[in-house]
């Protein structure tokens, strides 16, 4: 068994191949530098280099997994959510591929795909979660705790009401003048800073729903007030405020976390999504984990942001239950988990 996986919902381009057992034979990324100078993914550019980028994509993940195209036995793209203009890319040149070799496609959801991450393998004995666990998504896009109890049975227990914390990240980290994407650059300066040095609001939201909105507008006023007396207020205190808000968001999130680990009794908790590189929030699921005697499943960092490795093991799953996607299936902007 040879799954095809294409990945194309934001601004980069990938395609993986995995075989039996989701052993990951290659795994190519394409990314897309032209929106840093514009502080953000603008959609019409992303779609036309995914155009650029998807064939040659494509033919290296094939040649580096060792195989021909003819070997293949399904493709698996991302349907959803996304950008509409970059998953048209990806499901139409799925679908001409598909209808070329024959062989049935299968549709992704974005979001499963990062929670079905940790079922990548690169060897045969490497360790993969046991259901049921909770996983804590975490990107630019979405924050959600969900209660998987297999992998094609998921469960939303608590989410965002307003902003996630990828966008909680990248936003403060724009007003403070950094680059696109800024939830990197402000890990990078944490680790100088101390965390200690500002105080944020923390929203008081009930149940294991998440909000950062406030956090965001906490974080604007403190810089306003400050610049009123210091114009040089943010080259004076960069590392400062970067920590100080690292350690804000990581607090909500593991707030959160800890609540639905007590409310749904569970052994194993693992992270998915672009936050989940932070270095943040990665030490303190893993010092929480440890704590309560419970396993943690933390992925690698090529493993968080979009790629098609995550992609094709969600297919092959969908795959070993026959699931195909008919022919007159169109992608979709938002869906929730």
């Amino acid at each position: 068994m040879y799954i095809l996986g294409i990945e194309s919902s934001c601004d980069d381009t990938s395609a993986a191949v995995i075989t039996d057992g989701g052993l990951l034979l290659s795994n190519v990324i394409a990314s897309q530098s032209v929106h840093e100078e514009y502080g953000g993914v603008v959609p019409e550019l992303a779609s036309r280099a995914h155009q650029q980028n998807i064939v040659p994509v494509v033919d290296a993940a094939i040649r580096r997994a060792g195989i021909d195209r003819r070997d293949l036995s399904a493709i698996a793209f991302t349907r959803g959510p996304g950008l509409i203009g970059s998953l048209l890319v990806g499901t139409s040149f799925a679908k001409g591929l598909s209808l070329g070799l024959r062989i049935p496609m299968v549709d992704v959801n974005h979001l499963h795909a990062h929670v079905l991450a940790h079922f990548i393998r690169e060897n045969a004995d490497d360790e993969v979660p046991q259901f049921p666990y909770l996983c804590m998504l975490v990107s630019g896009g979405n924050s959600q705790l969900i209660m998987v109890r297999g992998p094609r049975d998921m469960e939303i227990i608590g989410r965002t009401i307003d902003d996630a914390a990828g966008e909680a990240f990248d936003k403060c980290a724009k007003v403070m003048g950094l680059p696109y994407p800024g939830g990197p650059h402000i890990d990078r300066l944490a680790a100088e800073g101390n965390p200690d040095a500002f105080r944020f609001a923390r929203p008081r939201i009930q149940g294991l729903d998440y909000s950062f909105s406030g956090l965001k507008t906490s974080f604007l006023y403190t810089l306003r007030d400050n610049l009123r007396t210091d114009p040089d207020f943010i080259e004076h205190h960069r590392a400062d405020l970067a920590a100080s808000l690292q350690s804000a968001i990581v607090g909500i999130l593991m707030n959160k976390l800890e609540k639905a680990v007590d409310a749904t009794g569970v052994t194993t908790v693992a992270i998915g999504g672009g936050v989940s590189a932070n270095n943040g929030v990665r030490q303190a699921v893993a010092d929480m984990c440890a704590r309560r005697g419970i396993k943690a499943f933390i992925p690698e960092r090529r493993f968080t942001t979009d790629n098609a490795a995550m992609v094709a093991i969600a297919g092959y799953f969908k795959y070993r239950d026959s699931d195909f996607c008919p022919y007159s299936a169109v992608p979709y902007a938002r869906v929730e988990c």
